[in-house]
């Protein structure tokens, strides 16, 4: 017979209680020599500053009541999310809702700003930039974060939850829960490598607690160029 939770189920992910606070973590540095914008790509992992980083991130939490870490399948977050599964015990849950978006850029060297109107292939990719036309769709981002985050805020007995995610992701959320237009420009995202927004369940409706950048003295010289 299998083990009761403390909420008398078998399974711990269908108590009744929620969580108290859900923590979005993005990943660390990325290994990205030829500085690609590697999207979903395979073989890209943690550089040896991105491990530390991750590590910082999971220790600035250290005392607080983590009890279910969760995280995109691709190697970066599942790196990143090493430090809070050995520091709190807790195995880590794959969760493909949280992945990065696709994009059609994948495995080209690009820098979002005016410059890519320089190159004139580009252009069909870019015509309309709300949507974004060169990859998922910020609804769709959104639909897809937003069912993971609620589920897994709703699957424990209480204390808190990590997800290990990606730069995009997290700000399509920010921006969902803050009442913003989900369309940004890219260059202006506040979502540092290993930083925590931190969410809140009130009234029925998530919220964002805080912010943190617990890597950023690392995170000075660390080289940021994979996202979309």
């Amino acid at each position: 017979m299998a083990e009761l939770s403390q909420c008398g189920f078998a399974d711990p992910y269908t108590c009744g209680v929620p969580a108290s606070a859900l923590h979005l973590v993005r990943h660390g540095e990325v290994f990205n020599p030829g500085g690609v914008l590697y999207g979903r790509l395979d073989g890209f992992g943690l550089s040896d500053r991105g491990h530390r980083m991750a590590a910082v991130a999971a220790e600035s939490l250290a005392d607080r009541p983590i009890v279910r870490l969760v995280a995109s399948p691709l190697q970066r977050t599942q790196e990143s999310a090493r430090p809070w599964s050995e520091a709190f015990a807790l195995p880590i849950d794959r969760e493909p809702r949280v992945i990065e978006p696709w994009n059609l850029f994948e495995g080209k060297v690009v820098r979002f700003g005016p410059t890519i109107l320089r190159d004139r292939s580009a252009w069909p990719l870019l015509r309309r930039p709300l949507q974004p036309s060169w990859g998922e769709p910020y609804t769709q981002i959104s639909q897809r974060m937003m069912a993971a985050i609620g589920e897994a805020y709703d699957s424990v007995d209480g204390g808190e939850v990590v997800i290990v995610s990606h730069q995009l992701p997290i700000w399509t959320v920010h921006r969902q829960v803050t009442g913003k237009p989900l369309y940004h420009d890219p260059r202006k995202r506040r979502c540092a490598l290993s930083s925590i927004t931190t969410l809140q369940r009130r009234d029925g409706r998530f919220v964002e607690t805080a912010y943190a950048d617990p890597a950023a003295a690392l995170g000075v010289d660390a080289v940021d160029t994979g996202a979309v």
